[in-house]
């Protein structure tokens, strides 16, 4: 079974829900880091990493002898990433989406492809529990080729969660994909609701079950439960803002280890996720 965890805004929980929910499901759990731009996963997991590996893209390599500036290299990229000026030809590499058009529709068969570091996937465990993480090189703009890496590590023999980027972008869509059950993380707040509505949006436009979590659920208003209400959603869970919450994220320590109420109440997250994947 994967579980992604979801949040419409950055700065919600969601890593917080991720990481305890992952050591909430039993013995047989992996957790992926997808959230390659800003990772932080590991600092709460403290994995012992046991691989590393960098992420290459392919970018357009152009062979000024061969080439006759025809232009149909940019008529064909759909991404603006090469340029026909003058007497040369641009490749702006961080627009590149690696579809390879240009090099196929080359007539003069002059441009190949040359491999780019942008990022890594680390690989390692935290007692039974199987952790992958992946991290965008600094200065590069898409994060999709990091993500496919991460999920290539996915175990289908365990229960996955998923811990997507905020928001709604491509990102996150790649994220979701295979997703059985969807977690989404909001507070109650405008700028919360806001986008609450717009990953709400989104995960029925896939198709995908899912459930929601209040976090910090007496602060701010009843405008997410009344929401929920109207739409028919299940809230999974509301919780509380609690000044031992926040010190221990400050801490960097996981809630199920160091307060018992939060372990329970994780676990009857779980069984509710359990409950909807065998129904």
């Amino acid at each position: 079974m994967n579980i992604t965890i979801v949040s419409g805004k950055g700065g919600t929980g969601k890593t917080t829900i991720a990481t305890n929910l992952a050591l909430s499901l039993g013995d047989n759990v992996q957790l992926l880091d997808c959230d390659v731009e800003e990772p932080n996963d590991h600092l709460f997991i403290k994995p012992e990493i046991l691989e590393s590996e960098e992420v290459y893209v392919k970018v357009p390599e152009v062979d000024k002898a061969r080439c006759v500036l025809c232009g149909r290299c940019q008529e064909v990229c759909a991404f603006n990433a090469i340029a026909v000026l003058n007497d040369d030809v641009l490749v702006f590499g961080d627009l590149c989406h690696s579809c390879g058009a240009c090099s196929y529709f080359c007539p003069q068969k002059a441009i190949g492809e040359a491999e780019v570091a942008v990022g890594r996937v680390d690989v390692g465990r935290r007692d039974t529990l199987q952790f992958v993480t992946g991290s965008l090189n600094i200065g590069k703009a898409i994060s999709i080729p990091v993500i496919k890496a991460v999920k290539a590590h996915l175990n289908p023999t365990r229960t996955v969660v998923i811990d997507a980027p905020p928001g709604t972008s491509c990102p996150v869509i790649e994220s979701l994909k295979g997703s059985d059950y969807v977690l989404v993380v909001t507070e109650p707040t405008p700028f919360g609701f806001n986008d609450f509505e717009l990953i709400v949006a989104l995960l029925r436009k896939l198709a995908l079950p899912f459930g929601v979590i209040i976090n910090r659920s007496d602060l701010g208003s009843g405008i997410i439960t009344d929401y929920c209400q109207k739409e028919n959603i299940s809230i999974v869970a509301q919780i509380p803002f609690k000044p031992q919450i926040a010190l221990a994220y400050s801490q960097g320590k996981i809630l199920v280890d160091t307060m018992p109420e939060m372990r329970r109440e994780f676990q009857q997250i779980a069984q509710h996720i359990i409950g909807v994947k065998r129904t």
